[in-house]
């Protein structure tokens, strides 16, 4: 909106309103009618967004209580355009091929992870099959903008402390893109590891970005490891997106005597105060406590396996074994999501003990309740999202999705909102 002028002096003021007046007549709004500031303004509501990777969609439900549907976001309404592209371009036809193949388990992947931009009028998500960010308009489910990611495969997203800026992995191309939420444009970029992954915005100002290496190769036997790559933390400032730091977990994981575990660092989650780094690792059914300030793994939890999964690590997906991890508010619990294993609990970080193991069909991910009361997974084995209480421990709701939720993320849209015409 056009910023309002300096107040006029008494003795131009009657001849502004005469020519004010005239030219209201001729506006074909009413000049009262004009939105000021404040009624410019629009309420918001916060909800959750669940990203439905294999069918290119996105639910929308209610962030805490009941976590009832409000609605489903077509994120792939260019999808023919896409198609057209890719097919045209024998590169970009075996990659999406590989995709399916690969991590897709034989699907395309059309919905990572999504954000909403400030003012939840467009939701931003990441297409790992389409290789880009895209921009979705809230009402009318239209694309705003594109971004294209280097190379050839888009993932997981991370969103800055005041939500205007997104930072995107972009797997086969060892970048991490930092944009602009709102218009897509790029602010900046920096090298990362073999397929960076996790993004973390720091309250330091820093991005950390963990990188897992090749996970869609069967060469997953112990003695093997050396094939998949360059794993490691990539910190980079968030104002100049320059590298500051790289973490090589390797080296702390084996002076904490864990030789035997993976340095592919996969969910991870800052306590509050941002002291204690806790995360997953590939083939593990457990995580690991990192002490940031002294630069160490100070401790390992071991969860319970589950008896029917099967040993053979070829048969576990993208060398997951437990993926997706959340911090309660106060930072007195973790919820952990055992993918392969089948459950999720609830981890009392103090003793780094399990409670409850809830039953979840392959369980992908873990997020926090609005109201900071829940855990909540997506079960992309049975299609649902599944809300667990951090005090008791205890399944207290579950609701059905799209095919094959993965990322779980708080949003806002407007009061009044209703879902756009499917398109």
């Amino acid at each position: 909106m056009t910023p309002v002028p300096p107040r006029p002096s008494r003795s131009r003021r009657r001849a502004g309103l005469a020519a004010l007046a005239a030219l209201a007549l001729a506006l074909p709004t009413p000049l009262a009618a004009m939105p000021t500031p404040a009624a410019a303004a629009v309420a918001l509501q916060e909800v959750m967004f669940v990203g439905n990777n294999w069918d290119g969609t996105a639910d929308v439900i209610r962030s805490r209580g009941d976590y009832a549907k409000l609605g489903r976001i077509n994120v792939i309404p260019d999808r023919e355009a896409r198609l057209r592209e890719i097919y045209l371009n024998p590169i970009k036809l075996a990659y999406f091929l590989g995709i399916r193949q690969g991590p897709g388990e034989g699907h395309d992947q059309f919905v990572d992870d999504m954000y909403t931009t400030p003012d939840g009028a467009a939701l931003v998500a990441s297409r790992p099959s389409f290789a880009d960010v895209v921009s979705i308009d809230l009402a009318t489910g239209a694309v705003r903008w594109r971004f294209p990611v280097s190379g050839y495969r888009a993932d997981h997203m991370a969103v800055s402390p005041d939500g205007t800026r997104v930072a995107v992995s972009a797997s086969t191309s060892n970048t991490v893109h930092v944009l602009d939420i709102r218009t897509g444009a790029q602010l900046g970029s920096f090298g990362a590891g073999d397929k960076p992954h996790e993004n973390i915005f720091t309250r330091d100002n820093r991005l950390w970005n963990m990188s897992i290496g090749e996970v869609d190769t069967a060469l997953d036997a112990p003695w093997l490891d050396w094939t998949k790559g360059d794993r490691r933390i990539t910190v980079a400032d968030a104002t100049t997106y320059q590298v500051v730091k790289v973490i090589d977990m390797r080296e702390r994981l084996d002076a904490a005597g864990r030789r035997d575990l993976s340095d592919a660092v996969r969910p991870a989650v800052f306590t509050p105060d941002g002291s204690r780094l806790y995360f997953q690792v590939s083939f593990f059914n457990g995580l690991v406590e990192y002490d940031v300030a002294a630069d160490r793994v100070t401790r390992v939890a071991t969860l319970p396996k589950n008896p029917a999964t099967s040993d053979d690590r070829t048969t576990w997906v993208n060398d997951s074994r437990h993926h997706g991890l959340s911090v309660s508010p106060d930072g007195s619990r973790l919820c952990v999501a055992g993918t392969m294993d089948d459950y999720a609990t609830v981890v009392d970080r103090a003793t780094l003990l399990p409670g409850t193991l809830v039953p979840a069909s392959k369980p992908y991910w873990a997020t926090v309740s609005g109201d900071g009361r829940d855990c909540v997974i997506s079960e992309s084995g049975a299609d649902q999202v599944t809300a667990i209480n951090f005090a008791t421990g205890q399944k207290v709701a579950s609701v059905g999705v799209g095919d094959h939720p993965q990322r779980v993320r708080i949003g806002h849209l407007p009061v009044d909102w209703t879902p756009p015409a499917a398109g």
